[in-house]
């Protein structure tokens, strides 16, 4: 049988038992690659338990803040290329600066003691976001950034500071699968769908290029995190010697993962649609009867 394009590449998923990690790992198990996730827990998420894809990849139990070089190196092993998904959200600026910064260093240090690194990629944060830091965020919120600029560096650092060999993902909102989440607010896929459809109509996103700050933001359309997930795989599998970039942004993002252009609102419009078609069909038939029983009742009273 022929062999995949990526079948002797291995790749290492930091958070890769997360929300948009483990998507990633399903990706990359789908391009051929040898698949390690890493993650505190180390096992299979709750979504996808019982696929098959989650057998052929080696789920990796550690803690990015506590766990020894020695230890964590043994569990990521020397991979090809490595995506980290690790990030933390909350209130305490030294566990943001912690989750996000920290906890990717490690991740990235041990990657390129493995001596076989050719490409990364980190899911940051978009620009539009991190521009509210100053007059529209709370202050804690610095430790979040502060953690994200961290990452970014030493993704870059482990690939020897040739930014070109690292793919930065910066979406502003992430939704999809199908639950609704607060910590980290998260809304599921037919919900975010609708939304980035409608967003990304003319009159929003002339809104949009003319507010300030998180008017900004709010207006901009989410990103679905099969197409964060889809940027990731994309970038770490490509053999074909191109730089990589930043992306940042929904549209960047899914122009680059191949991501369709979203259709959840006009899904809900056509759906809506035909339960109004049928709606109308049941009407034509059971209204009349409804009337013509009462009728019957109002004649037979008056007897």
């Amino acid at each position: 049988s022929s062999t995949s394009p990526g079948a002797s590449l291995s790749v290492t998923v930091f958070g890769g038992g997360g929300f948009t990690g483990s998507r990633v790992c399903k990706l990359l198990v789908g391009k051929g690659a040898t698949v390690t996730s890493i993650s505190k827990s180390g096992t299979v998420p709750t979504w996808c338990q019982g696929e098959d894809w989650t057998s052929k990849v080696e789920w990796q139990k550690a803690d990015l803040l506590s766990a020894d070089d020695a230890s964590l190196d043994k569990a990521v092993g020397s991979p090809d290329a490595v995506v980290s998904c690790v990030g933390v959200v909350g209130t305490d600026p030294d566990i943001l600066r912690k989750g996000n910064g920290d906890a990717n260093v490690a991740a990235f240090s041990s990657a390129a003691r493995g001596g076989k690194l050719q490409r990364a990629a980190y899911v940051s944060v978009g620009s539009e976001v991190d521009a509210c830091k100053e007059n529209w965020l709370p202050e804690f919120f610095q430790g979040y950034f502060d953690g994200k600029i961290m990452a970014e560096k030493a993704a870059i650092d482990a690939m020897r500071g040739d930014a070109k060999k690292v793919c930065i993902v910066k979406p502003t909102f992430i939704y999809g699968g199908s639950e609704f989440g607060l910590l980290p607010p998260r809304v599921n896929y037919e919900y975010g769908a609708g939304v980035e459809e409608l967003l990304m109509l003319p009159p929003f996103k002339f809104l949009a290029d003319n507010t300030p700050g998180l008017i900004k933001v709010a207006l901009r359309p989410p990103v679905c995190v099969d197409s964060v997930a889809g940027a990731c795989a994309t970038a770490v599998m490509d053999e074909s010697g191109a730089d990589l970039r930043v992306l940042d942004g929904t549209d960047v993002i899914n122009e680059y993962s191949g991501q369709p252009k979203s259709t959840g609102l006009t899904d809900a419009m056509e759906w809506s649609k035909e339960k109004g078609i049928e709606f109308y069909d049941w009407a034509k038939v059971e209204v009349p009867k409804a009337v013509d029983a009462v009728q019957k009742k109002v004649d037979e009273a008056k007897k």
